[in-house]
Order: structure tokens, then C-alpha cells, then sequence
């Protein structure tokens, strides 16, 4: 789907919201999954090729009310061809794409008045003569499709969002470009979830090599033929994700003096890097730039033959900057061990939880009442504290 012209056109965000697998190319509207019964009398899946009239944002209403059927010509349950096709005159679309026949059937005797009644109107009729030989035929539950860039940055349709309804929700995430300076345990788990979000770039900076106790406290498997050449953590990471998402971009570099304005034209960034100078170098220059980010911060200690911990979530925004001296240290930490590789996979996975949730209360994917800055997780107590509410 062009994701513009969904996100301005209602019709078609409902397509998307009703489990429709709906895919624009080249001016024609596509409809992939479709159950229809065949010549044959066996229930099958066609594509329906509709036109589609635009003004170049959002859809206007349907210039034409026929649809075209890539696949055998559709029948009735009891091996009639259906009633509501017009011609039988082939159509090449390209691409291996060619139609059997035309389609005329106007919902309730009139021109449809948006793309939804009308592509919903022969799915429905094609449809009910499908499911009476199988209950169970449905356009929804449709086979993984590779989509085009032009229409998303994820390599396959999020399936997840348009089943749970939540498509113009997670749609307030688009056009964002994130980046996460520190892909270590936390960096890489927040990677793990911001991946999973249709944001247009996002942006990976670390010149640390992927070592064997990295695979311990990150997302996933690492093998040991891809741990033997000893790669960059960006590169690592890049090659898993980008499986999924189009829009990752590695750079291999410590973040400093030299490049910091490299991050001047991001929308957030997540910092999961160890204190000291260059978080403060950083944070000083987000804070001129009016960027919004979070910090992260955990602390491990042995206590006897256990350890406490403790995560911390400290979130900067435009306008509520004076909490962070009191909250972020910028000097460099001896005697913490968490500085010695302790593996604390949970620990990382809570705090990119916890990062990740603050960044979509902030783009108002989740509600947020409290407005909260800081905060806290002590393992010994499990005492999860939110303070420095921003008004």
C-alpha cells in the first residue's frame, strides 16, 4: 500500500483495519486473497484489480464500479458462473498479472460511494458462494507478501496492527527518524522493538564489535559462524533487521565532538551508551537542538552471592531539560559491574521496554496521564518509581 495515500484516504484505511490485503500498483487498486469459488468447484483465492481515482493524496469517489478477476472465472456454489460478470475479455495488468473477466455488481443498484463499499460489495458476494462449500474461507489470514518500497519500510505487511485495529494509531509513528547512539544489551532490545514500528529512518551509531558476551544480552541467536569474524555491532544488527525494516541505517562511530551533528535532524534519540563525557557532549547538544530523547542507565552490584540492580529511564524534552543534571551522571563509573560484562539480559529488556514505552506516550500511541520524566526500577524491593511529571 502507498502509506501516504492510506493514511489521507478513510476507505482505504478501513480495507486495512478489516483485514483486507490491499495493495496499490500503478493506478489500480489490487485486492489479493479474495475467496471465490472456481470452474472447477473448488474454493481458491483471485486478486480483484479495481481503478483507482485520486487527487494525488486521498481517494475520490470510485470512477468506475467494475472490478477486473486475476485468476479462473468466478462461480457459484452449485458450478454456475456468477451472475454479476459482464465480459470475459482478458486483460494483461503486467507483471504475470492477467484478468479472466469483468465484474459489474453496484452495491444496493447504485455507484459505490468510496473504495471500501465497493471492493467489500464483491468480496462479500464472491465470497458467500466460497464459503458455502467453506465455512472457513475468508480474505483475512492471507499468506505473507513481499511489499514494495514504494508502499512500506516494512518488507512484509505488519499484520499485527491491522488485526488489533490499531493501523491509524501506529500510523502517528510514521515519518519519525530515530536514532539509538549505544547498541549494546539495552540499545539493541530498543532496536528490537523500534524496528517493529513503521518509522521512516531509523539510525544506528556504535563502533564496537559484536563479541561473544554481546550475543548473551541481545535479542535473539547469534551463531558461531556469525560471531567468528568478529563484525561490527551495527553491522550485526543491520543484517537481522533489516529483514524487516527497509529504512536501517549503521554507522560505525563513536558519537562526538566531530559528528554530533549528525543528530540534528533527528525527531528522537535514545541513548544507551555508559556515563561520562560524551553522554554529556551529546545530551548538551540534543538539549540546543530542542530534540527530544530518553537515557538510559542500569546499575549492577554483588551483594554476597546475588546482585542488586537498578534501571533508570530519564527522559528530556523541549522545555523540560533542568531534571537532567540530577538525574544522568556524565562522569565516568568505576566499581560498578555491571561495566565488567555481568550478563544482565532482563535487565537491558526492561529498560529498552521502558524507553520505547516513554517514546510512545510521547508520539501519544499510549496515553500518558502522569507526564513523568524519571524513572526507576530497584530489583531488591521491585519498586517501580516515576517522578519529574512535565506540566
Amino acid at each position: 500500500m502507498s502509506t501516504t495515500l492510506v493514511d489521507l484516504s478513510s476507505d482505504l484505511s478501513k480495507l486495512v483495519e478489516e483485514e483486507y490485503d490491499i495493495e496499490v500498483r500503478e493506478e489500480n487498486l489490487l485486492v489479493h486473497h479474495v475467496p471465490y469459488v472456481t470452474s472447477a468447484g473448488v474454493v481458491d483465492y483471485c486478486i480483484l484489480v479495481s481503478e483507482l481515482t485520486t487527487n494525488g493524496e486521498h481517494t475520490l469517489t470510485p470512477g468506475r464500479h467494475e472490478v477486473w478477476v486475476i485468476g479462473d472465472i468466478p462461480h457459484d456454489h452449485q458450478g454456475n458462473p456468477v451472475s454479476i460478470i459482464a465480459d470475459r475479455n482478458r486483460l494483461d495488468y503486467g507483471g504475470g498479472l492477467v484478468a479472466s473477466c469483468r465484474l459489474s455488481g453496484k452495491p444496493h443498484g447504485r455507484m459505490p460511494v468510496d473504495y471500501h463499499e465497493k471492493i467489500s460489495n464483491y468480496v462479500r458476494i464472491l465470497g458467500s458462494f466460497a464459503r458455502a462449500l467453506d465455512p472457513n474461507a475468508t480474505h483475512k489470514n492471507y499468506p505473507v507478501r513481499e511489499t514494495p518500497a514504494r508502499e512500506s519500510v516494512f518488507l512484509y505487511h505488519d499484520a499485527a496492527s491491522s488485526r488489533a485495529g490499531l493501523s491509524a494509531i501506529t500510523g502517528r509513528l510514521k515519518g519519525e527518524k530515530v536514532a539509538i547512539v549505544g547498541l549494546g544489551g539495552t540499545g539493541s532490545y530498543i532496536l528490537d522493538l523500534v524496528a517493529k514500528t513503521p518509522v521512516k529512518e531509523l539510525h544506528l551509531y556504535d563502533d564496537d564489535v559484536f563479541e561473544a558476551h554481546n550475543a548473551f544480552r541481545a535479542p535473539g541467536a547469534a551463531s558461531l559462524d556469525e560471531l567468528r569474524p568478529r563484525p561490527l555491532k551495527v553491522d550485526y544488527l543491520v543484517a537481522k533487521y533489516a529483514k524487516l525494516h527497509r529504512g536501517i541505517y549503521p554507522h560505525a562511530v563513536m558519537v562526538t565532538s566531530e559528528n554530533v551533528h549528525e543528530l540534528h535532524d533527528m525527531s528522537f534519540v535514545f541513548l544507551a551508551i555508559d556515563a561520562g563525557p560524551a553522554k554529556k557532549l551529546i545530551i548538551e547538544q540534543l538539549e540546543a537542538w530542542r530534540i527530544p530523547f530518553v537515557d538510559c542507565g542500569i546499575s549492577v552490584r554483588r551483594q554476597e552471592t546475588s546482585l542488586r540492580g537498578q534501571v533508570r529511564v530519564t527522559t528530556g524534552l523541549p522545555e523540560h531539560y533542568a531534571h537532567i543534571p540530577g538525574r544522568v551522571s556524565f562522569h565516568d563509573i568505576d566499581e560498578d559491574e555491571y561495566d565488567w560484562n555481568i550478563q544482565t539480559a532482563d535487565l537491558n529488556m526492561l529498560a529498552a521496554a521502558l524507553a520505547v514505552l516513554k517514546w510512545k506516550k510521547h508520539m501519544q500511541y499510549y496515553v500518558d496521564s502522569k507526564h513523568e520524566l524519571n524513572t526507576s526500577f530497584t530489583v531488591a524491593t521491585n519498586l517501580l518509581v516515576s517522578g519529574e511529571g512535565a506540566s
